[in-house]
């Protein structure tokens, strides 16, 4: 297996952006220091930590997103240094833990031990866990105790986590393929090849979108791409991006963040490329604007809400584009995608706070902090809880009072 290194890991001179989207490197991450918070600050909504927990060292020094699933009142995560765990949702307590042996990255080493560099997450349906690898393989277990049922060995890393649908689990990889495996076995219906993958672009994957029998997902060169899910047959694609610019950097357009699915409408974004509203059947675009994004939208109401490049949160209304309102209070804190909740939008920070922002006109009504470190990964919301996991492994369980 040859691994595919996005060249952002060494580009940290040539530009900040490409690090702090792609490669944590602490201090060195950000262009602009991050907005200061007001020390005056006054909730206007009520929340409460529930309770913390840990899983491993998070995703470490790889630069992926570690985001959990909640499933059936159950929290499950991965580490990138070998840990799956489960956790009862309203509690934090431990259900069930599993550490593997480690060999090294990329199977240098004893191949005999079990690699375990888990990355972007684990999905859960019914009773079976699926979690991908830096080192290019797809790991199935049982969801009530993490004992091993198949392993899929993939050409490339796994850095989104997968997406279970009927009896197929759906993995896409970091060279630009997306694979269709039994849900039984692991073992490969199809896959389809995007082909060139650029050479330089932003680390990160979104994660994809299987809905109607159709898989969605942003590509590496800004594009919105559907796919037959029986088949992986392409169906259409879209530009998000155009690609343009002077320099490689400014050329940059991958779109890495969620397709977010309303109704018939996808919306989605890109690096140096627009929000846009698509038609999900035939693939024809509703609206687009202007706006440039690392991260996924998310969709509530008569609403879109996504965060720029420069960690700006915006609403636009989603029949047409047009602004509602922009929060810069947050600017160049470095957020995750957000997610509505309720009457407000949820998002983490570089330095380990949550934020919640009224979905009305965008004021800041309530924060709270998980821990010193980043949280990348968008914030997960069921019902009235919200959870947020950081780079470190740190997750934190917080209750919204719903009033």
């Amino acid at each position: 297996m040859k691994p595919v290194l996005k060249k952002c890991v060494w580009l940290l001179a040539l530009s900040s952006l490409v690090v702090l989207a792609g490669c944590h490197n602490k201090k060195k991450d950000n262009v602009e220091p991050p907005t200061p918070l007001a020390k005056d600050f006054t909730p206007t909504a009520k929340v409460s930590e529930l309770w913390t927990a840990r899983v491993g060292d998070g995703a470490g020094d790889s630069g992926v997103r570690m985001r959990p699933a909640v499933v059936a009142g159950v929290l499950y995560a991965a580490s990138t240094d070998g840990e799956v765990a489960a956790f009862d949702a309203t509690s934090g307590k431990t259900i069930w833990s599993t550490k593997s042996s480690t060999h090294g990255w990329f199977g240098w080493g004893d191949k005999k031990r079990k690699d375990a560099f888990y990355a972007g997450g684990p999905a859960v349906s019914g009773d079976l866990l699926a979690v991908g690898t830096l080192d290019g393989h797809v790991y199935g277990m049982a969801s009530k105790d993490g004992s091993p049922r198949w392993q899929a060995d993939l050409k490339s890393e796994v850095i989104t986590a997968p997406v279970i649908v009927g009896d197929l689990v759906l993995v896409r990889t970091q060279d630009g393929r997306v694979y269709g495996l039994d849900a039984a076995t692991g073992d490969r219906r199809w896959v389809y090849d995007q082909g060139n993958v650029p050479l330089l672009s932003v680390r990160g994957n979104g994660p994809l979108l299987a809905a109607n029998g159709v898989v969605f997902f942003g590509s590496d060169d800004g594009k919105l791409v559907a796919l037959r899910q029986d088949t992986g047959d392409k169906l259409w694609e879209q530009r998000l991006s155009s690609g343009e610019g002077r320099t490689d950097i400014e050329r940059l357009n991958d779109a890495d963040g969620a397709v977010v699915l309303d109704g018939t409408t996808l919306y989605s974004t890109a690096y140096h490329g627009s929000l846009e509203a698509i038609d999900g059947p035939s693939g024809r675009p509703l609206w687009n604007r202007e706006f440039s994004s690392f991260g996924s939208p998310d969709v509530a109401g008569n609403a879109v809400y996504a965060v720029n490049d420069e960690s700006q949160v915006w609403a636009f209304d989603k029949t047409g584009g047009a602004d509602q309102w922009k929060n810069d209070a947050l600017k160049y804190r470095w957020l995750t995608s957000p997610a509505v909740q309720g009457n407000y939008v949820v998002v983490g920070d570089i330095e380990g706070y949550v934020h919640w922002l009224q979905t009305g006109d965008g004021a800041l009504a309530a924060r709270e902090r998980l821990s010193k470190k980043a949280i990348r990964a968008q914030p997960v919301v069921v019902g009235d809880t919200v959870y947020v996991e950081d780079i470190k492994g740190h997750i934190g369980a917080y209750r919204l009072s719903m009033r």
